[in-house]
């Protein structure tokens, strides 16, 4: 009796990058994997949705930044024509505003372009199962911004106060409530920022984008 072995199924890819260099790299990694199959490439975000539509991928790997309409608003096209896209971000690209930008877009994953090409077929293979696929890193600094989300209106405040150097008195003047409830958000500051003191919750507030040296009077 002969066994004949079954070819796994293809997972076609399309490739978006507006480096062409770039495009023929993963294209000449991917096509390694027997598994996949490279079905197109777009060197922008509108040649993406153009080619997306004519070739219906299973995976899309796209770069955040590129001319004509970047990835992020290609990323926001595709979800909204094609709920159920796997889109897999590619990008040098390691911003805060970037990475929630693309998460909440609905990406499947974000991954740094310094990836090892073991983690990238891993991502592509994940995503493509119906996963999310985020580095340890990305996911670390996601947690991190959620956290810093949670600081209230109020909190924002008080932490501006704290920049300028006000007492908590002077805080409770400015906001117009009581001192008790300014030492209250004080306190919460602290421990969302995970700052021993004032001084070092402001710094983080710098450091996070919660405050800007353009504000400071």
């Amino acid at each position: 009796m002969l066994c004949f072995m079954s070819r796994p199924i293809a997972i076609r890819l399309l490739l978006v990058d507006d480096h062409s260099v770039v495009r023929m790299g993963l294209a000449a990694v991917l096509s390694l994997e027997k598994d996949f199959q490279i079905l197109g490439e777009a060197e922008d975000g509108r040649q993406a949705v153009e080619r997306y539509r004519e070739l219906h991928p299973d995976v899309v790997l796209m770069d955040v930044r590129m001319p004509t309409m970047d990835g992020i608003a290609a990323l926001q096209a595709l979800r909204q024509e094609a709920p159920t896209a796997k889109i897999l971000m590619l990008t040098t690209s390691e911003l805060d505003e970037d990475i929630e930008r693309v998460i909440d877009a609905g990406a499947s994953g974000y991954l740094p372009k310094s990836v090892t090409r073991g983690e990238l077929v891993k991502a592509i293979r994940h995503v493509h199962a119906g996963g999310r696929y985020l580095t340890p890193a990305t996911e670390q600094r996601l947690a991190e911004l959620s956290k810093l989300k949670h600081l209230s209106g109020r909190e924002h405040e008080v932490l501006d106060g704290m920049r300028r150097g006000l007492s908590n008195r002077d805080i409770a003047t400015a906001l117009g409530i009581s001192e008790h409830t300014v030492k209250a958000h004080v306190k919460a500051v602290l421990q969302k920022l995970e700052s021993a003191d004032r001084a070092e919750a402001v710094a983080r507030g710098f450091e996070k984008g919660l405050l800007r040296v353009s504000d400071s009077s």
